[in-house]
């Protein structure tokens, strides 16, 4: 399967995670954000960058996660209603980090809150199978000027 990461030119070299909270974990916990698409992952920078944000110089990872491994799966079924709302925040939180730390697959299919019919994949560093996913392929991306 292959995952779309866009970075910073400076972070395309590797696959890292600062642990910075985000959607899916809490603060210290490693977790790298991957797409199922290069629009989804240009969209999720997007909505979490300002317009100045978006004028950097930026690379799209290609990312292969071999086929033969297992990943798990959140459904909307299995979020509350109101999961996107940002007061709910935590619950996802305790989702991701209760995943990283069961470690029970390399990575995590979860809906995107801002295209729920298609699917971020989430990456846990941590995991043994890691040192088998790999970026095969880095491009240079520029967000379209007519964005923000």
């Amino acid at each position: 399967m292959m995952v779309y990461r866009i970075i910073f030119h400076e972070f395309a070299g590797s696959l890292e995670a600062s642990g910075m909270p985000a959607r899916w974990n809490s603060t210290g916990y490693k977790m790298i954000y991957s797409a199922g698409s290069v629009s989804l992952a240009c969209l999720e920078n997007v909505v979490h960058r300002s317009s100045e944000g978006l004028s950097g110089l930026f690379k799209i990872l290609v990312i292969e996660i071999p086929d033969d491994l297992s990943f798990d799966e959140i459904r909307i079924s299995d979020l509350p209603e109101n999961w996107t709302d940002f007061t709910n925040v935590n619950v996802t939180k305790l989702l991701g980090d209760k995943w990283l730390k069961n470690k029970t697959a390399v990575a995590l299919k979860v809906p995107s809150v801002i295209v729920p019919q298609e699917s971020n994949y989430l990456i846990n560093p941590e995991h043994p199978d890691f040192i088998r996913i790999r970026i095969i392929e880095t491009r240079d991306f520029n967000f379209d000027k007519r964005i923000k």
